[in-house]
């Protein structure tokens, strides 16, 4: 080759050497941004739980604005070098409409509410699939580097690896359980990151309220922990023969916690069957789920 040949490749290196400089000092300038995805149903049950002895959220109240800020300020300093984009907040309402609560955290600022459905038994229906989509669109659009997202139910794991799949990085942050875990492993295995909120972070925002009467027949009597534990194997026995064992196998490596939905059904059905409340009773919830953890261990 002559020496105009090399010269000319030089010369094109050099170029080359000078584009790559610039893009990386354009990346370098570009700050990173953070957003926080809050599963609200999760954040309500397990707060109210750690902070005030119940999941029923009609016995508490959240300062959710104040909480709101917290959250902000806790990631603000784990995102250190990091802009905030906004705070997604997913929740349940029936026919997708606002409650007056809902209408309140709208309105703060880089807060963004999404609603799912919620059903006859206040179940959530379509959150799990809103924040997979929001996720999904942001990471791909390199919108966040970093997502927060507070929940726990296994639904959650295709919504991290999506984001995953396009470079974002997401940490999970969960609500201590004073009987366990209350997420999903599976979840946890996914995430590049878990952090553990304390009681003493929620407590200043939850607040007990006079206890609401229950619209069932509430004259029963009280029923013994037994009886609490056999009525969640009978259900868990007509869960299992509805499902089959391949939703057993789904269910067993979220042990000890309990999807949202299926929580839900348990807790409806077992008000039904004994004729008597059990929100706010969290000790029997427990045995409850203990009842119906013990058939489907000893079916598998």
């Amino acid at each position: 080759m002559t020496a105009r040949g090399f010269g000319d490749i030089a010369v094109r290196l050099e170029r080359t050497n000078g584009l790559l400089e610039r893009m990386l000092a354009e990346v370098a300038k570009t700050p990173s941004t953070h957003a926080i995805f809050v599963d609200a149903g999760y954040l309500y049950a397990a707060a109210g739980r750690l902070a005030a002895g119940t999941e029923d959220r009609r016995a508490f109240g959240l300062d959710s604005e104040a909480l709101i800020d917290a959250l902000i300020d806790k990631a603000r300093t784990i995102f250190a070098d990091s802009r905030l984009l906004r705070v997604y907040w997913y929740d349940g309402a029936r026919r997708r409409i606002h409650t007056s609560e809902q209408q309140s955290i709208a309105e703060l600022p880089d807060v963004k509410v999404r609603l799912g459905n919620l059903n006859a038994n206040n179940q959530q229906k379509g959150v799990d699939s809103l924040i997979r989509s929001d996720l999904e669109s942001l990471a791909r659009h390199r919108a966040i580097s970093d997502a927060a997202l507070i929940g726990g139910d296994e639904d959650l794991v295709s919504a991290v690896e999506a984001a995953q799949g396009y470079g974002a990085r997401v940490h999970l942050w969960g609500i201590d359980a004073p009987d366990g875990r209350n997420q999903a492993e599976p979840l946890l295995w996914e995430v590049d990151s878990q952090r553990t909120f304390e009681a003493d972070f929620f407590k200043p925002f939850v607040t007990r309220r006079p206890a609401v009467p229950y619209e069932g027949t509430q004259s029963a009597p009280r029923p013994s922990r037994d009886d609490v534990r056999f009525v969640g194997a009978q259900i868990s026995a007509k869960w299992l023969s509805a499902r089959g064992r391949e939703a057993l196998v789904g269910l067993l490596p979220g042990h000890p916690y309990l999807p949202g939905s299926v929580d839900q059904e348990l807790l409806v059905e077992a008000e039904r069957l004994l004729d008597y409340s059990l929100r706010g009773q969290s000790d029997l919830r427990r045995v409850l789920r203990d009842g119906f953890w013990d058939h489907l261990q000893k079916c598998y």
